[in-house]
């Protein structure tokens, strides 16, 4: 069975979602209630640290990319669990302007889809009474989504918080909790978001404080009896396609970006995944069928990875004759060199002929939908895949044939095509700025 679940979410992005989020599953933890956390829309980062604080893996749900048997089919991992918690992505409606595969990619989606109540965080700082308009139309915006209640952040002083309570009182909406201010309870970020989840040295104290942070001022008890949507039954997870039997994964540090729902479908599909580190300067497995690089922080790592000989040559040798692929950071990783913020040229493993530089950042963010000109590992010539793009790189030269073509979610025509070589002993290198979550038109 399914147990009954929340939507976290706000306004906008940077209002504490994820803190609260963290806070609750360690707490629920703690208690000993079994929580089972997922991610709205396309985030590969919070789910390492939901995981971290419930013990159980995060899956994404993505209104945009992804189907509704899909998102149902991913449920199924909650099944056994007491509650479930999902964290939605910027504000609760945030969406693009042409819905794709179920919906426009908001967190209301998800929330209207499995029936889960929302429980809005908003920003107290530098208002009052004013604050409860802004609930206010969050729960009227959109019929088929409840608002649970709220939990007030940031609030300066006891005066600040009652004056807030005025206006809830007034216009009928719980408050679930009040979190005062406090800048140590705040997670450190760069370019693409939060630090992961594995470079935090001090995970376990950070996690323990959030739970005693919300602990003390959430009401735990009335946030899980809001709770709703449980399900007796599941629909079955959606069939995954592995790119082989035997998958060289790389995963550290700098290639950590993979959707957990991919790893899983591949394993459910009877494939077996090898990760490899190449920060540690090691190939991929031989006797692996594929090898997978997914996005990450290359440009953090650019140096070592330069200097990494064991690497780059084990994957020269096995894309002589088998197929490799990078998805973003991976596929930078796949060129010939890598310009870091300071203007300095590293040698990347040259499989491609891309030149990437973060000497001249430009953003590049938004869902992204492929028709592949050439096949990748476990997708064909003409495959219509469903993804995201979010990077500051920006390409020099990249001579090798397009691998897809790819527009945004308005169908405008997007310049990063990614790319593909073959090699005379069978192998090819393909690789492309797009992260995949999914198959579909």
């Amino acid at each position: 069975m399914i147990p009954p679940g929340l939507m976290i979410s706000a306004p906008s992005s940077g209002t504490g979602k994820t803190t609260l989020m963290l806070g609750l599953l360690a707490a629920f933890r703690a208690q000993g209630i079994d929580v089972q956390p997922f991610k709205g829309g396309p985030d590969y980062i919070d789910p390492a640290f939901h995981t971290a604080a419930s013990g159980r893996a995060s899956f994404n749900l993505d209104s945009w990319s992804m189907e509704k048997h899909r998102m149902a089919g991913l449920l199924a991992n909650a099944d056994g669990a007491d509650l479930v918690l999902a964290e939605g992505s910027m504000g609760l409606f945030d969406g693009v302007a042409i819905p794709g595969a179920s919906g426009n990619g908001a967190s209301a989606d998800v929330a209207a889809m499995m029936g889960w109540p929302v429980v809005l965080v908003l920003d107290a700082s530098g208002a009052a009474q004013s604050i409860a308009a802004t609930a206010l139309g969050f729960q009227k915006m959109r019929p088929d989504v409840a608002l649970a209640g709220v939990v007030l952040n940031r609030v300066a002083s006891p005066r600040h918080q009652a004056l807030i309570r005025v206006g809830m009182d007034q216009v009928g909406i719980p408050v679930l909790g009040v979190l005062p201010r406090r800048k140590e309870m705040e997670l450190p970020e760069r370019h693409l978001g939060l630090v992961q989840a594995g470079e935090q040295e001090n995970l376990s104290q950070i996690l323990e404080d959030a739970a005693a942070f919300v602990s003390e001022h959430v009401d735990l008890a009335a946030l899980r009896d809001a709770a709703m949507g449980a399900q007796e039954e599941t629909t079955a997870p959606a069939k995954i396609t592995p790119p082989g039997q035997r998958i060289a994964l790389a995963r550290d540090n700098a290639f950590a970006f993979v959707y957990p729902h991919l790893i899983a479908g591949w394993r459910a599909a009877g494939a077996e995944v090898l990760p490899f580190s190449p920060l540690a300067d090691e190939a991929p497995d031989a006797d692996a069928d594929v090898c997978w690089l997914p996005g990450g922080y290359p440009e953090l790592h650019a140096g070592v990875l330069a200097a990494a000989t064991r690497f780059r040559d084990g994957l020269q040798d096995f894309a002589k004759t088998k197929r490799v692929h990078g998805e973003c950071g991976g596929y930078m990783a796949l060129g010939s060199g890598l310009i870091d913020k300071e203007g300095v040229r590293h040698q990347m493993s040259g499989l491609l002929g891309l030149e990437t530089s973060f000497a001249k950042r430009k953003f590049h963010l938004g869902y992204r939908r492929a028709t592949l000109k050439a096949a990748i590992p476990g997708c064909d010539t003409g495959a219509q895949l469903r993804g995201h793009e979010f990077h500051y790189a920006t390409i020099i030269n990249e001579p090798d044939a397009p691998l897809a073509d790819i527009t945004d979610s308005n169908g405008v025509t997007v310049d990063e095509t990614g790319s593909v070589r073959q090699f005379e002993g069978g192998g090819q290198a393909s690789g492309t700025f797009f992260h995949l979550i999914a198959e579909g038109a």
